[in-house]
């Protein structure tokens, strides 16, 4: 279950809660993976640089929401004002393989990043799957600039790298807000149309629907129906539609569209290819706006879909366990065992983490698998941790293995208790609040000189 939101924030701060954004209260299964999606990210230049130093703050925030609900941030990538985020479940994070992220720059020719497209992609249980953001350029008359972008984006990402095309990939998302506008008719129709609810009469109108019907590279993206109102231009903080002197053109300009690549292989072939060799299937179970969200002129957009896979990768690459007992006043001991065909490297380290860590650098302590080896066999390895490092006040925590080849945790335990330390606590509340500081930068890239 894969829940995807689009939102043009507009330059604002995170509103205080997410709860509908982000569906928590939904009686239904929990989602699997959460995709987050926003342009118009505040990038003046000191807000840019801090984030570059340090997690920006609508990335801060979805981790301080998720995080508590058993999701860490896999990936995430930043070109100025466009940000992706991609949040998963612990359990997934051992058939997670291959993450690599892009940007493309389409303002100001190519040279500026406030357009322009952000791509994460990953190999999910064997299945290529990519996510691909976008702010394309805005205004009714510039269609075919959009357009002309769009292909440039879907060209440019990952060119020239050993992995597949955009489009050679088995599912593709594309979304962000895309600009495309209501033709032909004016304002007043538009808005009319809207108040009787009869969106149906605009979507022959619209910009991407009409490009879709006349251009080949967009004839094999599907969308759900428009079945919400336009989600550009309201005034701030209401649901109200722009009274500003411009006086803007309602538009579906927030979008999230889908290209399964098996569906397209199938219609070029005219039936050859069976329903049987499709392993992916991709079910949109709801396409929504929400209204209740006034921070920018924008409404975000959220699709919910179903994937169904037939899982071409089913054994995690690592597995690994705590030995015993683990306590805050011994050594403790890791066993682990890897398939055959595991790329490990020196560089390759055992993290722990509290069962609510937020992305790969959260480790509380860690340990390298050549440098604290303590033992091997055939079967297995083990490796220590200093009861030096062992968070004194106990509680639950996750063990993870970290492949610096694969750039992604490769293992992952299941949750265990670590027992506290019978001596004071303050020393522990004085280490964990100055842990950050002293932890190596980019653990995964360890200096190999």
């Amino acid at each position: 279950r894969l829940h995807l939101v689009t939102w043009n924030v507009g330059t604002a701060s995170p509103p205080p809660d997410v709860t509908s954004l982000l569906q928590l209260n939904s009686l239904g299964p929990t989602m699997d993976m959460y995709v987050i999606g926003l342009q118009e990210v505040n990038s003046k230049i000191t807000n840019f640089l801090s984030d570059l130093a340090f997690d920006d703050p609508w990335s801060i925030f979805f981790m301080t929401v998720l995080s508590p609900l058993g999701y860490i941030k896999l990936s995430s990538v930043r070109m100025q004002g466009l940000l992706l985020l991609i949040f998963v479940k612990h359990m997934h994070l051992p058939f997670i393989r291959d993450i690599h992220t892009q940007f493309t720059r389409t303002g100001l020719y190519g040279y500026w990043g406030n357009k322009g497209g952000v791509s994460i992609r990953m190999s999910l249980y064997g299945h290529t799957i990519c996510f691909m953001n976008c702010h394309l350029p805005a205004h009714m008359e510039n269609t075919e600039q959009r357009l002309d972008d769009f292909e440039k984006i879907l060209e440019m990402q990952f060119e020239g790298e050993n992995i597949p095309s955009t489009l050679e990939h088995d599912v593709l998302f594309w979304f962000g807000d895309l600009n495309f506008r209501i033709a032909d008719y004016g304002i007043h129709f538009v808005r009319e149309s809207i108040n009787n609810k009869r969106f149906s009469l605009l979507w022959e109108k619209d910009q991407l629907n009409m490009a879709k019907k006349t251009e080949a590279f967009l004839k094999e993206f599907l969308e759900g129906p428009l079945q919400f109102k336009p989600t550009y231009k309201f005034d701030l903080y209401s649901d109200v539609y722009d009274t500003s002197e411009k006086k803007r053109k309602p538009a579906w300009t927030d979008r999230i569209l889908w290209r399964v690549k098996h569906l397209c292989q199938n219609a070029s072939k005219e039936g050859e290819f069976s329903e049987e060799e499709q392993t992916i299937f991709v079910t949109l179970n709801n396409y929504v706006s929400h209204m209740s969200y006034g921070i920018s002129d924008h409404k975000p957009v959220t699709g919910t879909f179903g994937l169904e896979l037939k899982p071409l990768v089913s054994v995690p690459l690592v597995v690994l366990n705590p030995e015993g007992k683990w306590s805050a006043e011994h050594d403790v001991v890791i066993r682990y065992s890897t398939v055959p065909e595991f790329p490990s490297s020196a560089w390759d380290w055992i993290g722990l983490f509290k069962v609510t860590f937020r992305h790969t650098n959260d480790y509380l302590t860690y340990a390298w698998v050549e440098d604290d080896e303590i033992s091997s066999d055939k079967d297995s390895k083990q490796v220590y941790m200093s009861a030096a490092e062992m968070p004194t006040m106990g509680g639950e925590f996750l063990l993870c293995y970290y492949s610096n080849n694969l750039q992604s945790i490769v293992g992952i335990s299941e949750p265990f208790q670590i027992q506290p330390s019978k001596t004071s606590t303050e020393k522990d509340l004085t280490q964990e609040e100055n842990s950050w500081m002293q932890k190596p930068d980019n653990l995964e890239s360890r200096d190999e000189s």
